[in-house]
């Protein structure tokens, strides 16, 4: 199959509109409807985080894996063969990944998808190029996920943080923004993004408070304080998500009320959290969100959530990487003509061109070699999102954005 064939299948796959079943269980996936009878399963490993500090994104992702599954295995599988699922857990703990990444190569994996934190990630990518297995971390932003050493055999997706601070930067310049103040969690996954953003920032504004607690903090009041003190133009809150970035802006918003808080894209991508926010909470905030429904292919796949899910079904920027992570592998697996040779997997990946992804700007496009890991094509991927009075998502930030 040519380059240009892999980019084919992989339009045709974004375009497809069939409505899938429900998810399968830990053990595997299975579908309603065709099933695949081609030979043994394809394996893919998924080692997800259900129940540590990245538990709040990485069951998104989880679950929308486990729904693009059904819905290959539903259109016939990949080449004819069943897709399976088997799962490990790391908790987001560094310490545990290696472990977890070569049960998943033990368990028959032909591929492996990486929802867990940034942090564990690259702990994983040692353990997929020992093993030469393909390894995709969906929502992984910590841009050295892509990049050497190690990197032969892991990717990631989404724009890294060297986007993110061009972005950032932009809006702050935009503003007028002159003086900044950080409030983070302790977890090892923004202890690293910490660590590659922040020289970023460091460019093009002045910060003049970082503040920290751990992700279980129950009170935020010190650290609020002493921002409050530093007097900041702007407020940037760097967390996993979750109870934590709640705390965080109920917190802040009103010590600091007139002040604009800017959010990594957790807060924005996790539904269950704004309801938790106090009323009005989240209106100051701006989030480095990537859905934009004018892209035609986050609207198709806004669709098969809700018929899957339910009307209320909220699409996030981890539903649309994990979706489009599944698709590519299947693209790669078929560009292969299988799973014998797992190295060939790899290269059919490197092949990857052009695909158009479900989340970004309308019409921004991944696209992978053997020099570039990261499958950004364009800062295009990213789009600065707010909140209503109602704590929910507004949609584009009318102040900046990236053009594309």
């Amino acid at each position: 199959m040519s380059r240009h064939r892999i980019l084919g299948v992989a339009a045709a796959t974004v375009a497809a509109l069939a409505l899938t079943a429900c998810a399968g269980d830990d053990a595997g996936a299975s579908s309603s409807g065709s099933t695949a009878d081609g030979g043994d399963p394809i394996i893919i490993g998924l080692d997800e985080d259900s129940t540590g500090p990245g538990a709040s994104y990485a069951t998104i992702a989880g679950d929308t894996v486990r729904m693009a599954v059904d819905e290959i295995n539903a259109d016939g599988g990949i080449l004819g063969r069943e897709v399976r699922i088997v799962v490990g857990n790391d908790e987001s703990d560094p310490t545990k990944t290696p472990s977890i990444v070569r049960k998943l190569v033990d368990d028959g994996a032909h591929a492996i998808i990486l929802a867990t934190g940034g942090g564990s990630v690259l702990q994983a990518k040692a353990v997929a190029k020992q093993a030469g297995i393909t390894a995709v971390a969906p929502v992984a932003i910590t841009t050295s996920v892509g990049l050497p050493p190690d990197n032969e055999f892991t990717y990631m997706l989404a724009n890294g943080l060297d986007d993110y601070a061009s972005v950032y930067c932009g809006a702050f310049e935009e503003m007028g923004y002159e003086k900044l103040a950080i409030l983070a969690d302790t977890t090892p996954a923004i202890d690293n993004i910490a660590g590659l953003l922040v020289p970023g920032l460091e460019e093009c504004i002045d910060i003049v408070a970082e503040e920290s607690a751990p992700v279980d903090a129950a009170d935020l009041g010190a650290q609020t304080a002493r921002i409050k003190q530093a007097d900041p133009d702007v407020v940037l809150v760097m967390s996993v998500g979750g109870n934590f970035e709640v705390l965080a802006h109920n917190t802040l918003d009103p010590q600091l009320p007139d002040v604009l808080r800017f959010s990594l894209a957790s807060i924005g991508n996790q539904p269950d959290a704004w309801d938790r926010a106090n009323p009005g909470a989240l209106a100051e905030v701006v989030y480095m969100g990537s859905i934009d429904t004018k892209n035609a292919a986050t609207a198709a796949l806004e669709e098969k959530l809700k018929k899957a899910n339910g009307d209320d079904y909220r699409l996030t920027a981890y539903d649309a990487q994990a979706y489009d992570t599944v698709h590519l592998l299947k693209a790669a697996i078929e560009e292969a003509g299988g799973t014998e040779d797992l190295t060939a997997i790899r290269d059919a990946f490197d092949a990857i061109s052009a695909y158009p992804a479900a989340f970004g700007q309308d019409g921004f496009t991944l696209s992978f070699s053997p020099d570039k890991h990261i499958g950004a094509d364009s800062l295009c991927g990213l789009v600065l999102s707010g909140f209503d009075e109602d704590n929910q998502p507004s949609g584009a930030w009318p102040e900046y954005q990236v053009t594309c």
